[in-house]
């Protein structure tokens, strides 16, 4: 039987012009590429938005059949030390070019590197700046020593909107012959929230559950409760009903299986979100979703701590 690749990889925008979301960012790139030269580039922002297929389309359009040759790409989170910068990065580096100026080192995850690995890159950009080009992705840009930074070009990627995220993934329906409701849109977006790899894996898992797709299905594969679910648990709390919003919260943990601190994720956003209080007691709220949260992280256990939480919450 013969597998599919993973549908993140098959709609990879293989153009500049493909990258969804990113206007702005895009326009300064085709710039790069209209004078057939660039400086050292930083892509930071958050996962999803656009940042590595960037850079390989980047490539593809600069060196076009002799991408293979000239473009180097490595992801820092597998290979974080300094042995790598002083074996494979420098190596590719001070080789020349194949039909092109300069090749491009792109590595991935960059933040991830070891500050000792940063500072032997710091040198090995420096020396060989006149055949190589780096292009950093960074999801904290803060994370990079400054002296790259300072080397760098800085592109910040933002969030995708939603309605962004629809269009690709009713163009993705489409072509794949599926058949996506308006409930099951705006319950990838609502899981999503701006990572559109994230919503395109969720689109897949989804349709192999089904050819039609809802949003039931959608919040069963990403193992996320349905947001009025979580909004009757904070109703049933404030309304003084620990019972019944106890009830609500058994059915989170064991008939989704989700975890704590999912839970508490969702209960933040619905909290904010939620219209039938007032803004005294959402700071409350917050502030008491916020000191469960540290408690969990720091090993407490997760169904005391949310059920205390409840209790919190029926006491506001």
């Amino acid at each position: 039987m013969q597998y599919d690749i993973p549908w993140v990889e098959k709609y990879r925008p293989q153009r500049l012009d493909e990258l969804v979301g990113q206007e702005e960012i895009v326009k300064r790139l085709k710039s790069y590429v209209k004078n057939r030269n660039l400086p050292n580039l930083l892509f930071a922002g958050p996962a999803g938005t656009g940042k590595t297929s960037a850079a390989f389309a980047l490539a593809k359009e600069l060196f076009e059949e002799h991408v293979e040759h000239n473009f180097l790409e490595l992801n820092a989170s597998d290979e974080r030390g300094i042995d790598v910068v002083r074996t494979t990065i420098k190596d590719f580096a001070r080789s020349l070019a194949f039909n092109a100026d300069f090749k491009i080192i792109f590595l991935d995850e960059s933040d991830a590197l070891t500050a000792d690995a940063q500072q032997a890159m710091r040198r090995t950009m420096e020396r060989y700046s006149k055949i190589t080009r780096f292009i950093l992705s960074a999801n904290y840009s803060s994370k990079l020593i400054e002296p790259i930074q300072s080397r760098c070009v800085i592109f910040r990627f933002k969030p995708l909107a939603k309605e962004q995220i629809i269009k690709k993934l009713e163009e993705i329906a489409s072509k794949e012959s599926l058949s996506l409701s308006k409930d099951a849109l705006d319950a990838i977006v609502y899981v999503a929230e701006g990572d559109l790899r994230k919503a395109i894996n969720i689109l897949q898992a989804s349709s192999a559950y089904s050819k039609t797709i809802d949003a039931e299905i959608v919040y069963n594969v990403s193992s996320r409760a349905n947001p009025i679910e979580i909004q009757q648990m904070l109703k049933a709390a404030l309304n003084k009903d620990f019972s019944s919003s106890r009830n609500f919260l058994q059915e989170l943990l064991y008939k989704h299986g989700m975890s704590g601190e999912d839970i508490l994720l969702q209960l933040y956003k619905e909290t904010l979100n939620f219209k039938e209080i007032n803004d005294e007691k959402r700071l409350k709220m917050v502030e008491a979703i916020a000191e469960i949260n540290f408690r969990i992280v720091e090993g407490a256990n997760e169904r005391i701590q949310l059920e205390a939480l409840l209790a919190k919450i029926v006491q506001l």
